[in-house]
């Protein structure tokens, strides 16, 4: 089942953990806004993105690291 959840990306420092998680994952795991969708493991792709903005974040697996980093950068209104 596919999982959605949206979070927020506020240093360099989270691009890169949350790419190297995505990694490391045996699943897709995509991030974006409106229309527009990343393939997470892509540095290139995820640093291109308006960090600014709330990021969607589609993913179809479980792992505990990534979990736990979607929970300590969770976006809340």
């Amino acid at each position: 089942m596919a999982e959605e959840r949206t979070i927020r990306l506020k240093e360099i420092q989270d691009v890169h953990e949350f790419v190297k998680l995505a990694d490391s994952c045996d699943f897709d795991i995509n991030i974006g806004y409106g229309r527009i969708s990343i393939d997470a493991k892509s540095i290139v792709g995820v640093m291109g993105l308006d960090l600014g903005r709330p990021l969607r974040v589609d993913y179809d697996g479980t792992n505990e690291a990534l979990t736990a980093f979607l929970n300590a950068h969770e976006y809340v209104k």
